[in-house]
This record gives C-alpha cells, structure tokens and sequence, in this order.
C-alpha cells in the first residue's frame, strides 16, 4: 500500500472479505457527493477490528448488544466491521448518500444473514446532518461507541463534528476514529481538538492489519475527559478498552512526531485537496 490506494474510487464496487464474509460494496464515481466513494480509513478500521477481534475489549462476547453509531457513514464499510461482531449499529449520513448506503447494507446483511446470523448484530440506517437537533433526537442516544473513518476534509466540519460527538455520547461512550492525512492545517486543527476534548490513544501500526495500513493512516481510540470528582474507578473504566489494544497516549510530544510524519509521508489525494 505504499504506493497504491486500498480501493479505486473510480470503479463502480469494490469486495471485501471480513471475518469470512465476502462484502460487497457499490459505489458512485460519478456523483459529487464525498460519501458514495469507500475511502481507504474505512478498510484500515475494519481490518484492525479483524485482527483484534479474537480477544479482548473487540471480541464478539464483549460487544455483543452494545450500540453504536456511525457518523458519516458513507457506503457502510466501517459500521459492518461493528455488526459483525456483535453490535446494534446505526449508520448515519446525510440524505443524498442514504439511497446508496441502504442498498449496501440491504445486499450485505441478506449475504450474512444466510451464511452466520447469529454472530451478526443489527444495522439501521437513519438521516443526521451534524448539529441537528431532530436528527440527533430520533437515534436515541447515548452510544457505546460512536464510530466515524474519513468524516473530517475541512476545517469548517470540525465543530459541528465535536457538538454531534458530545450529543450521542455519555459518560462511558468510546469514540473511534479512522482518518487519512491529506491537509497538514486540517490535521493539526483535529489533533487539537481531540486533545483538547477526550483522553486520546492512537493505535500503533502494529496492531493493524499487515496489508491494510499506511503512514498517512491514523486510528483513534478516545474517551471522555475525566471531570472533577470522577472516581479512579471510573478513569481506569475509560482507560481499559485502549490499553487491550496497546495503545500509545497521545502527548505533546506524540502529536510532534505525528507532524513530522505527515511531512514525511503525506499522500496526494486527488480530488478532495
């Protein structure tokens, strides 16, 4: 992957095996809309789902019923990794791409559903523009887990993402995050506010999946911040899901070495820039 993208944005499907369960996912090179194209994050998160999956906090016996939502859901790659392992996912996007992320999970879910139904949670696909209040009403939140791979391209997203983040939370909510690195000024606005707002992990290449990972392709694993009177109890119930996977905190100096990679091994990505 070094010098190759995981998927062409230019055909119009791509497959996927995950868990053993050859996907199918369509997608539309000739629509403007960001959200009918699978962006490679999507693939690196639910491959890193795969191989952790044996064991620990990303086990079927440990996310079995828990729920999640996914922002910016696009073709569905990511929210699939989630159900496959056991969760109630709610795939979310805005209403241009649902026609196209219904068809996704209408053809993926019949496939599972005659191969290994009873390892597979559930899928909906709901409407949310980010910010919305109504939107964000109608999925019932809090989550478990709000998941989201490739959601952020410009700066003006940040803060409309961060307030939809804060509405579907709760206390225990666990926050992950696939991006890819392709604006050096987005980039170092996300990691602010990331810091700013949770307790951040990034997960180190070698929990990902050998083939499925690349410099300029980052995984996030947050929590909320501890507030005053939190208990150690509850900071070591934040902290416990993160360090399953060997995750590295994110400091000040870690998001110094993150800019020095992105200038090392910062991609073109055509189309988007």
């Amino acid at each position: 992957m070094e010098s190759e993208r995981l998927n062409l944005p230019t055909t119009f499907s791509m497959s996927l095996e995950v868990m053993n369960h050859e996907l199918q996912f369509s997608q539309d090179p000739n629509s403007k809309h960001l959200g009918t194209t699978v962006w490679d994050a999507s693939l690196v998160f639910v491959k890193f789902l795969e191989k952790n999956c044996r064991r620990g906090k990303f086990s079927p016996s440990k996310l079995k019923g828990k729920r999640v939502i996914e922002l910016g859901a696009g073709c569905g790659v990511a929210g699939f990794g989630m159900a496959l392992l056991g969760c109630d996912v709610v795939m979310t996007d805005q209403k241009e791409v649902l026609p196209l992320l219904r068809r996704n999970v209408e053809r993926n879910t019949s496939t599972i559903m005659q191969m290994n139904p009873d390892s597979f949670g559930s899928i909906k696909v709901a409407e949310l523009s980010w910010g919305n209040e109504d939107d964000i009403r109608a999925v019932v939140p809090p989550f478990d887990y709000v998941i989201g791979t490739d959601v952020v391209y410009a700066e003006h997203l940040l803060q409309p993402l961060l307030q939809t983040i804060y509405a579907l939370s709760g206390p225990k909510t666990t926050l992950m995050v696939g991006y890819e690195i392709r604006s050096t000024s987005v980039h170092e606005q996300m990691l602010s506010m990331w810091k700013e707002n949770f307790e951040v992990k990034i997960v180190p290449n070698s929990k990902m999946d050998d083939t499925y990972q690349h410099p300029s392709i980052q995984l996030f694993i947050m929590g909320s911040k501890p507030q005053a009177g939190t208990s150690e109890r509850n900071l070591k119930e934040i902290d416990r899901i993160t360090d399953e996977v060997e995750t590295n905190d994110i400091t000040s100096k870690g998001f110094d070495e993150a800019e020095d990679e992105v200038e090392t091994n910062q991609r073109t990505f055509k189309g988007i820039d």
